[in-house]
């Protein structure tokens, strides 16, 4: 409890003076996403924040305050797979329930890929999909030869939909920058994922300082390793916007 305290009042502490918008559209089955779309500037990059399963737009309350002062703007989505996670409720997974809508796993791709459409709203250049867990395969399925996706930031993919389809097969040639993050446990399991993507394009990171944690969790102050995870991801961010 302690702990999820701190984390909030730092994100209360570090959005001070940024805009912060709760947010509406729909995917192409009509289901109704709600997302936290955090605007600096418009003329700004957009990064897409996609939760993990048992989770909200919640999970990304304080890193969204950090991706803003690194000049991105963010849009923090619902995905129908969740719950409630920092007291922030999955508005649209309880949705997708309630109306009996399919919400499985790879059923959120849909919500994902309305986000794109959505912020043509506010500009026509590619983005960044950033995704946690499931939701990191849904961003590398999506990013595969998508012109509106620019670089992927991946916590923790894995293969979340067999049978129905396999994710290292599906994204291998994706010819865009990779960063992924995995803990010390699934870090060759990643390192297999995603060996069918270009060695110049991806950057995959475990801690060397602890375990780590699974997810985008990684890179929360309570994380003991989420100084190092920030720092390479901050490499990340620099090398291919100069590129």
């Amino acid at each position: 409890m302690r702990a999820i305290f701190l984390s909030l009042l730092y994100f209360f502490i570090c959005l001070k003076g940024i805009a912060q918008e709760k947010i509406n559209f729909f995917a192409s089955d009509n289901l109704k996403i709600t997302a936290d779309l955090y605007l600096k500037d418009k003329s700004l990059p957009y990064i897409v924040l996609c939760h993990q399963a048992n989770s909200s737009r919640g999970e990304y309350l304080e890193i969204a305050s950090r991706l803003l002062k690194l000049n991105y703007n963010c849009l923090a989505l619902d995905l129908r797979v969740g719950d409630n996670i920092n007291y922030i409720k999955n508005e649209t997974a309880e949705r997708a329930i309630n109306n009996n809508i399919p919400h499985s796993f790879i059923d959120a791709k849909k919500d994902i890929e309305a986000s794109l459409k959505y912020l043509k709203k506010y500009t026509h250049k590619p983005v960044i999909l950033f995704g946690s867990s499931y939701s990191a395969s849904l961003c590398l399925l999506i990013a595969k030869n998508n012109l509106n996706v620019k670089a992927v930031i991946a916590f923790s993919p894995g293969e979340y939909f067999r049978p129905e389809l396999v994710v290292k097969d599906a994204i291998t040639g994706l010819n865009i920058p990779v960063f992924a993050s995995a803990t010390a446990i699934e870090y060759d399991y990643v390192l297999q994922l995603l060996s069918g993507i270009n060695e110049n394009l991806k950057t995959i990171y475990t801690p060397a300082a602890g375990k780590g944690l699974h997810g985008a969790k990684e890179l929360w102050q309570t994380s003991e390793t989420s100084d190092e995870c920030w720092l390479q991801l901050l490499l990340f961010f620099q090398k291919f916007r100069t590129e």
